[in-house]
């Protein structure tokens, strides 16, 4: 579910081509396996639909992106090397950073698109230094089965750094507040709605309102919509992030496009912060693919 104006990109696209939307560059590819854009502010997916899904793609983009230098609300972007607020930025005296880091703002590069799987490889890099001690890079596959992205932190510099970070994932449903979560059943969370105070799932979760919650769980998930079974995979993360704005949206979207997505992550947060030493690498990955096919 993408703005009129990036559909048309697409359905525009034979093969893969580089373009420029909502003021940044992206990559398209409209192949027999499916479609995918990348913008390379970010090294953000933003639109994903295998062959013959009959939905307008698994992913929500906002029909209002910011301009540049913001960052564009939807699809997957990267949140690193900190979740959530500035507080827990860590290269500053007075803690002061961007809201979920520098990575989801910045110019990336492509490095390299592979064919594989009867799908896509693609490879990016940072293109500027995000931080002092530590190095990002991105890869994403795709083909008729499933979406997967990583994102890969390598230590370079002499000291041990703490990370926290995330898959963003803004997932395109029929209604928010009429979605159910599997997988969560009986898992300890975090309610930021509530001063994280610390609570137990009862049962399966069921998405009636606003909410933002961070649960201590690896399960794999699954997002039911009422027409359509997404499983979520998730790779080194101990931290399942789900949140909805509810009736409040954030600027850059209405409160009608906002019933439209509900966000599903991949995360390392304050319940799962990864310590890394130098020469160490982490990766943080997400996996979508429908309950009825083979990942």
């Amino acid at each position: 579910m993408i703005p009129e104006s990036l559909a048309a990109l697409v359905e525009e696209t034979r093969g893969q081509r580089r373009a420029h939307w909502a003021g940044r560059e992206v990559w398209l590819a409209n192949e027999a396996w499916g479609e995918l854009v990348v913008s390379l502010q970010g090294a953000q997916v933003l639109h994903y639909r295998p062959a013959g899904d009959e939905s307008a793609g698994w992913l929500w983009v906002t029909p209002t992106p910011q301009e540049r230098p913001g960052a564009i609300r939807g699809g997957i972007p990267l949140c690193w090397p900190w979740f959530a607020d500035e507080n827990t930025a860590d290269e500053s005296p007075d803690r002061s950073g961007p809201m979920h880091g520098p990575a989801r703002k910045a110019d990336w590069r492509l490095d390299a698109v592979d064919e594989h799987e009867e799908g896509v490889e693609l490879h990016l890099s940072s293109i500027e230094r995000l931080h002092g001690q530590l190095v990002p890079r991105a890869v994403i596959q795709a083909n008729a089965r499933r979406l997967h992205m990583e994102l890969i932190t390598e230590h370079v510099g002499e000291t041990p750094v703490k990370i926290t970070g995330a898959l963003h994932t803004y997932l395109a449903v029929e209604d928010a507040f009429a979605c159910r979560v599997e997988g969560l059943a009986g898992a300890r969370y975090l309610d930021k709605l509530a001063d994280f105070a610390e609570r137990d799932q009862q049962g399966e979760l069921g998405v009636r309102g606003g909410l933002d919650r961070i649960y201590r769980s690896n399960a794999e998930l699954v997002l039911d919509d009422g027409t359509r079974r997404l499983r979520i995979a998730r790779q080194s993360s101990d931290s399942a992030v789900i949140w909805h704005p509810g009736d409040t949206p954030p600027a850059d979207t209405s409160t009608e496009a906002a019933r439209h997505f509900l966000c599903v992550e991949s995360a390392n947060t304050r319940l799962d912060p990864v310590w890394l030493v130098p020469g160490a690498q982490h990766l943080l990955g997400t996996t979508l693919s429908r309950e009825d096919t083979a990942s």
